[in-house]
């Protein structure tokens, strides 16, 4: 049995980010991973899916051109097959980088699948190795409902999506959260026939009620949506027939987007010699990563604490740290925020929903009337942003022409803790979305008991008293 000072489990997001974060401190780490590798987001995840959305739009901006009468003679089809080639050309891409790392890592990478022997020991075929702390990053996997599975080749998860040889005539997408809206939406503006189904009546994570509505509107009129009750597909030849409630859709193709589970059974847990939850995971700090007193972190998707690529990114690194220095003391997250890339898109930064504050403030801003918007064909859009009673921002929630900059702009200002105020005297320039901003931020001053009455300008000198009666 070899001995370590690091070992890490999975070479995906969080434990590449371990692995970089670590050897600034030690040369002494041992990676393990069954492959495939390139990390799920670049291999079958984010990078991939946006290839894909982005030929959608594209395609789908030239069909809104030419139905205007902008583009003139016969409007070329579709080639399925290039389309997928394409996608699967720059997903490569994108998995080299990740594959080269690992293969630098040379004796330093073991290609296997580890188990639990002991809280500071993992097996890996007929060999065992030892270390002063493990990290595991093993990730997760695609959820397949057990009946699921006898639909055959006729079923694909998101894991098998990029495979496909072409363009499906009719599929259906079960599942409505952003992988599902993502992918749907895609495929229809691909030309397929789409029908979407979910059991809730919110899509893609989305809190606010107003927001929702705007999400519906948009997604109905690409793709049939299936709402509020559950979808049983069943095989039938070579197509599948979907049952929901009292109807039936048959479609040739059901891309099952329900979810991703971690592969806990997989890993003997067991044997770290703390209890387990309901789902199989131990108590984790989510401050350190740490599982109880063993010498074990958890980080990435695998923790289900903040299930995205960049937050995986900032997992490895904490867990690298306080593996190498448990007595470290805690470093702060970053603000939170999540982005759905439909069309529009759809985002969130810090504070939404039930996390609000009861006397919080909302300003909101349409953007089905803000000019930039419609300037780039997007006629739909709202977006909220909400502040604490003091007027300091604390969250935003959107479905909106650029809300993969907006929000990242939105969560800036709340992790500086800036105010709706300072917010305003910002530059803004025009036309540009972040107009819609400051209308939202308007929204919430307006609200402000004592709001400044003077030009929304800095002063000249900041921190200056304003002369009585302004």
């Amino acid at each position: 049995m070899s001995h370590h000072r690091l070992i890490i489990l999975g070479a995906g997001t969080a434990g590449l980010s371990a692995w970089k974060q670590a050897r600034d401190l030690t040369d002494d780490i041992l990676m393990i991973d069954p492959g495939p590798l390139g990390t799920t987001c670049a291999r079958v995840g984010c990078m991939p899916s946006k290839a894909l959305l982005q030929v959608a739009r594209e395609i789908e901006a030239a069909g809104r051109l030419h139905a205007a009468g902008l583009l003139a003679g016969r409007r070329g089809a579709i080639d399925g097959a290039a389309v997928m080639q394409k996608v699967r050309k720059l997903r490569d891409r994108f998995v080299a980088g990740p594959v080269r790392a690992v293969e630098k890592m040379a004796d330093g990478f073991v290609h296997g699948a580890a188990r639990f022997v002991g809280p500071d020991r993992v097996r890996v075929g007929d060999r065992e190795y030892s270390a002063d702390a493990i990290i595991v990053a093993a990730g997760t996997r695609p959820f397949v409902p057990e009946p699921w599975r006898a639909l055959g080749d006729r079923l694909l998860t998101s894991d098998q999506l990029f495979e496909m040889p072409r363009i499906p005539e009719r599929v259906a997408v079960i599942g409505t959260g952003a992988i599902g809206c993502e992918i749907g939406q895609g495929l229809a503006m691909l030309g397929s026939e789409v029908h979407l189904f979910g059991r809730s009546p919110r899509v893609a994570g989305i809190e606010d009620e107003d927001i929702n509505a705007v999400m519906l509107e948009v997604l109905s009129q690409g793709l049939e949506l299936h709402l509020g009750e559950s979808a049983q597909p069943e095989r039938s030849g070579q197509r599948v027939s979907v049952r929901f409630g009292q109807r039936r859709v048959e479609v040739d193709l059901v891309i099952a987007a329900v979810g991703r589970r971690a592969p806990l059974a997989d890993l003997g847990l067991d044997q770290l010699g703390l209890a387990l939850n309901d789902v199989g995971l131990p108590h984790i700090d989510p401050d350190s990563l740490r599982a109880g007193d063993a010498p074990v972190w958890f980080a990435g998707d695998i923790n289900g604490i903040r299930p995205l690529m960049h937050e995986a990114t900032d997992e490895g690194r904490l867990a690298a740290w306080h593996a190498l220095h448990p007595g470290a003391e805690c470093m702060a997250r970053r603000t939170p925020m999540g982005i759905v890339f439909t069309e529009p898109q759809i985002a969130w930064a810090g504070c939404r929903g039930a996390e609000l504050p009861d006397d919080a403030l909302t300003g909101g801003s349409d953007f089905g009337r803000q000019g930039r918007s419609i300037i780039l064909g997007h006629e739909h859009g709202l977006m909220k942003v909400h502040a604490d009673a003091g007027g300091r921002i604390i969250g935003a929630e959107m479905a909106c022409a650029g809300a993969e900059h907006l929000a990242h702009e939105l969560a800036w200002l709340v992790q500086r803790e800036v105010g709706v105020i300072e917010a305003l005297q910002l530059p803004f320039y025009h036309p540009v979305l972040e107009e819609g901003l400051r209308t939202a931020l308007h929204g919430i001053r307006r609200q402000l008991p004592d709001r400044k009455r003077r030009p929304d300008l800095p002063l000249c000198h900041p921190g200056e008293d304003l002369l009585p009666g302004t």
